[in-house]
């Protein structure tokens, strides 16, 4: 269990009227449906209801930013959390895509002054990919958004 998950692995939303868009990439669907589903989840047991989580899949990480984009400037939610898995192949493409998907994002949480949480893995593998999921040796990284975003919405709205 990581340090997160230790501390906050109670910790409750302080307002229940906030909303959560949660951006998914459809490649590598099995790992990022399994992110999905416990960020999902962690955000429920904080108490956020389940009408005010609205998911939307893309094509692949590459679509992230841009969907982020078109949430944030809608201003109908007060959190995203983009979500997906990268792995490494044999040709530079990972870094482009992984590169291209963090600056992305970060412009857009930037621009619209909206937390963007990042809960894409970058994985050079499949195997790192599951260790990093639901009961995965290096934690869930799925509830770990989820936490990330309740730990900002509590210090900022």
């Amino acid at each position: 269990m990581s340090q997160m998950d230790q501390n906050q692995s109670s910790v409750k939303l302080k307002r229940t009227d906030i909303t959560v868009a949660i951006v998914v990439s459809e490649y590598n669907r099995e790992i990022a449906d399994t992110l999905k589903n416990s960020c999902v989840n962690t955000l429920r047991q904080a108490g956020m209801k389940k009408d005010h989580v609205e998911v939307v899949y893309v094509p692949g990480a590459f679509e992230l930013p841009y969907q982020c984009q078109q949430l944030a400037q809608m201003k109908k939610c007060d959190v995203i959390i983009a979500l997906g898995a990268i792995i490494k192949g044999e040709t530079p493409h990972f870094d482009i895509i992984a590169q291209a998907c963090v600056n992305g994002i970060m412009n857009v949480s930037l621009k619209h002054d909206i937390p963007i949480v990042f809960g894409v893995l970058t994985t050079l593998n499949i195997k790192q990919a599951r260790d990093r999921i639901e009961n995965g040796k290096h934690g869930n990284k799925g509830l770990e958004a989820a936490q990330t975003a309740i730990q900002l919405l509590n210090n900022n709205r």
